[in-house]
């Protein structure tokens, strides 16, 4: 070990002793080096890539995996990974959601434990990990170590190989970021936040015990628990459901029941299917908002209502095409 390395992880345990928290040991910590992910490729890439097999890295959050993180990854070359940075704000692709839009292998460096890093000690740490590290990747306006102190050209400096800086990636007039995938869902439009993505918007979830109205008196519906997903807008969306190896048309419901007990529920009608049984779990893929969360105060009105939703999901799954061309237009008829 060089005695630029040690020097950082001598920094590091007088922070983690200080802190009360438990020291690194210098051959093995498990809890400071990163953590590769399963990985499956249709490529020939191993499900366990080992370290020393990777020779350039992008660096990020990487939360969504969307079309601008894509153009980091095309950067890559060969025997490329991402460097992701977890925390509690990946709410598009929690954990390792990640990596199913990958394309390359994923390793998971936690912000808690490498938050308070100067600079150059974390660019160290990447290159005692990745000891045939050639090449890095990152975005331009890539900021790391200890309150987001250093950018671009500081690893430029710091780095003794090859820094790789991708331009502000655009995409129908705007700037592709999470933030701008996340306020579109918040404003309920799918369509956008989808076309930034490159892909239909999804959350899992854990299925849970509801009122029982739907069933009886209404259509039965799944009811679910999405947390930590970004929850889009209340109202009611054209979906797909995806339960096992299969995937049906659906429509979903977020918000307050409040034509009945006034509580928030995000509620899964399966269309023309009836479940033989419960599923545990269940992904949902948001294609199109309906209309927004309304109140009725007789349940036949609100059935009525749920049965026209029904018919413009329907209509929505048989057209749903969700183009990525820049110059492609909306015509979607919801009326």
């Amino acid at each position: 070990m060089d005695e630029a390395t040690l020097n950082m992880i001598n920094e590091i345990n007088k922070q983690r002793k200080a802190s009360g928290q438990a020291q690194i040991n210098i051959n093995n910590d498990e809890n400071f080096n990163a953590k590769p992910a399963n990985f499956k490729s249709d490529t020939a890439q191993s499900k366990n890539p080992q370290k020393s097999d990777i020779q350039a890295v992008a660096i990020g959050h990487f939360d969504g995996l969307h079309k601008g993180h894509k153009e980091l990854i095309k950067r890559l070359g060969e025997n490329g990974a991402l460097i992701i940075i977890e925390s509690d704000k990946a709410t598009l692709t929690p954990k390792q959601r990640r990596e199913e839009y990958a394309s390359v292998p994923c390793f998971y460096y936690d912000l808690k434990n490498i938050k308070n890093l100067r600079g150059d000690y974390f660019i160290g740490l990447l290159c005692r990990d990745f000891k045939n590290l050639k090449r890095i990747v990152v975005g331009y306006d890539f900021k790391f170590g200890k309150d987001r102190g250093w950018d671009k050209h500081d690893l430029g400096r710091i780095f003794n190989g090859e820094v790789i800086v991708v331009s502000e990636f655009c995409f129908d007039g705007l700037g592709v970021h999470s933030s701008a995938i996340k306020r579109f869902l918040s404003d309920g439009d799918i369509y956008r936040a989808n076309r930034l993505l490159g892909r239909e918007y999804s959350v899992e979830g854990e299925v849970i015990k509801g009122q029982g109205i739907g069933k009886h008196e209404l259509y039965p519906t799944l009811n679910l628990i999405i947390y930590p997903y970004t929850t889009p807008k209340d109202g009611v969306y054209a979906t797909r459901t995806r339960i096992d190896d299969k995937t049906y048309t659906s429509i979903t419901f977020i918000g307050t029941r409040v034509s009945t007990d006034g509580l928030f529920s995000i509620e899964n009608h399966i269309i023309d299917e009836n479940l033989k049984s419960t599923p545990k779990n269940i992904r949902i893929c948001f294609i199109e908002k309906i209309r927004d969360n309304m109140k009725f105060y007789d349940l036949k009105d609100l059935k009525n209502q749920i049965a026209k939703d029904i018919e413009i999901a329907k209509n929505v799954a048989k057209t749903c095409d969700l183009t990525l061309t820049q110059n492609s237009t909306h015509l979607r008829d919801l009326s």
